[in-house]
């Protein structure tokens, strides 16, 4: 503490307690990954906390978890509440990434590699 008073420190633990009001995990049944895509259904609102709107901003077209923390520069954790809550007041959606396509088997390319090299 200096002689100004006391000092906030806004990248401390007590603001990203702050930020998700306490809470270490999501309000809703949702399954949050790194690779999650993420998508808003509207604009941001007015009143909303800074850090959703900075979502609902940055997601008019569909970001990953990951990149939303960051663009954010804030821990996963603390972006899967916030996603959380917004899923839940159906301001953004989540969906899994694309899936990669499957590789076929590897019997299957040996046969026809075998086959070629008989032409």
């Amino acid at each position: 503490m200096n002689s100004d008073g006391p000092h906030w420190d806004g990248g401390g633990p007590e603001r990203l307690y702050v930020i998700t009001g306490g809470r270490s995990g999501s309000s809703a049944k949702t399954t949050l990954d790194l690779v999650t895509l993420i998508v808003a259904r509207s604009a941001p609102r007015p009143g909303m906390q800074p850090e959703q709107a900075a979502i609902v901003r940055i997601c008019q077209r569909p970001l990953s978890v990951a990149e939303i923390s960051a663009h954010l520069s804030l821990p996963v954790s603390v972006v899967t509440v916030l996603l959380s809550d917004l899923i839940a007041d159906n301001r953004v959606f989540s969906r899994p990434p694309v899936p990669p396509a499957k590789l076929p088997d590897i019997a299957l390319i040996e046969a026809v590699i075998d086959g070629l090299q008989k032409l």
